[in-house]
C-alpha cells in the first residue's frame, strides 16, 4: 500500500473516532427533551441534505446489483445499528452497551475474512483485540465490580456490533465500485432514512419545534448531523477504502477513550486510576492490532479444512 495513502487513511479514521467519541455528550443532552428516534432521523436527514449540497450530482448506478449493496449498508450502518444500540440502552446499562459494541472489530475481521479476498485474519489482530477489550471494560465500568448481565439488552448490543461489522465490510465492497465517496455515502443515508420510516411510525415522530430551536439543542443536533453524520461517515468510508475494513475497524477501540476524556473535560466527571490504566491498555491493543504480522493460515480459526 502507498505510504501516503495509508497515513491519510489513519488520519481520517482518527478524525472520525475523535468526533464519534464526543457524540455521547451531545446525545445525552438531547435525550432530555428529544426522543432517540427523533434524534436518529433528524441527524441523518441533516446529514443527507448537507451531502447533497456539498456535491449536488446524481449518482448513476452502473449495475442494479450494486444498488443492493447500498441498500444493505443503509439498513445495517444507519437504521439497524443505531436502533439496536438505542433500544439496548433502555434494557441494560450504558457501560454494558459500550463494552459490547466495542467488540465489533472482532466481527468485522471474521466477515472480512469470509467475504473479502484481500483481508485475512492475523494473529496480532486477536492479541490486540484481547488487550483492548480488557482496557475498554476497565474504562466502561470505572474499576467497579458491579457488572450485571441483562440478557435482552446485552443481546441487542451484540447484534448492534454485528450489523456495524457488516456495514464496514459492505462499505469496503462499495469502495471497489469506484464511485465518488460523498455520493456513495449520500446513497447509503438515503436508504437508511427509507428503512427508518417503519420505526418512525412505531415509536412516533413528533419533534417539538420549540425544543429543537433552543440554542443548546439546535447546536447539538447540528453537530450530530453535520459532524457525526455527514462528515464522519464520509471520512470513515474513505478510511475503509484506503486501509480496509479490518484495519479501520480497530479504531473503534478508541471511542470509550475519547468519551471518558471528553466527559472529564466537559462534564467534570471524575477519572479513576482503573480508567487511566484502561485507556493505556486500549491504546496498546490498537497499536498491537495495527502492526503488521503474519497471516493466520486459512485452516486455522476459520473452520476450513
Amino acid at each position: 500500500m502507498d505510504t501516503k495513502k495509508e497515513v491519510q487513511g489513519h488520519l481520517l479514521a482518527l478524525i472520525t473516532i475523535f468526533i464519534w467519541g464526543t457524540t455521547f455528550i451531545s446525545t445525552k443532552l438531547l435525550l432530555e427533551s428529544i426522543t432517540p428516534i427523533e434524534i436518529l432521523f433528524l441527524r441523518f436527514a441533516i446529514g443527507f441534505l448537507v451531502l447533497l449540497l456539498a456535491y449536488p450530482h446524481r449518482l448513476k448506478i452502473r449495475e442494479r446489483t450494486q444498488d443492493l449493496y447500498f441498500a444493505a449498508a443503509g439498513l445495517c450502518g444507519v437504521t439497524l445499528y443505531f436502533l439496536l444500540e438505542n433500544i439496548a440502552l433502555t434494557y441494560t446499562f450504558a457501560s454494558n452497551v459500550g463494552v459490547i459494541v466495542s467488540i465489533s472489530p472482532f466481527f468485522t475481521a471474521i466477515f472480512a475474512h469470509l467475504f473479502l479476498d484481500t483481508e485475512k485474519l492475523r494473529v496480532r489482530f486477536f492479541m490486540g483485540f484481547s488487550v483492548a477489550v480488557v482496557g475498554i471494560i476497565l474504562i466502561s465500568f470505572n474499576g467497579c465490580n458491579n457488572l450485571q448481565l441483562n440478557p435482552l439488552g446485552d443481546i441487542l448490543g451484540v447484534l448492534a456490533a454485528v450489523v456495524w461489522a457488516a456495514y464496514s465490510v459492505l462499505t469496503k465492497k462499495i469502495s471497489g465500485f469506484q464511485y465518488n465517496t460523498i455520493q456513495a455515502t449520500r446513497r447509503i443515508f438515503f436508504y437508511g432514512l427509507v428503512f427508518m420510516i417503519p420505526a418512525l411510525i412505531i415509536f412516533g415522530f413528533k419533534p417539538d419545534i420549540t425544543e429543537l430551536t433552543r440554542p443548546t439543542n439546535l447546536f447539538n443536533i447540528l453537530f450530530l448531523g453535520l459532524g457525526a453524520s455527514a462528515l464522519c461517515f464520509v471520512t470513515w468510508n474513505s478510511a475503509v477504502k484506503l486501509l480496509g475494513a479490518v484495519k479501520t475497524s480497530v479504531y473503534i477501540y478508541m471511542v470509550p477513550v475519547i468519551t471518558v476524556i471528553t466527559a472529564v473535560i466537559v462534564l467534570r466527571e471524575r477519572i479513576t486510576g482503573a480508567s487511566v490504566f484502561g485507556i493505556v491498555l486500549t491504546l496498546a491493543g490498537l497499536l498491537i492490532s495495527e502492526r503488521k504480522g503474519r497471516h493466520i493460515p486459512e485452516h486455522a480459526g476459520a473452520g476450513k479444512a
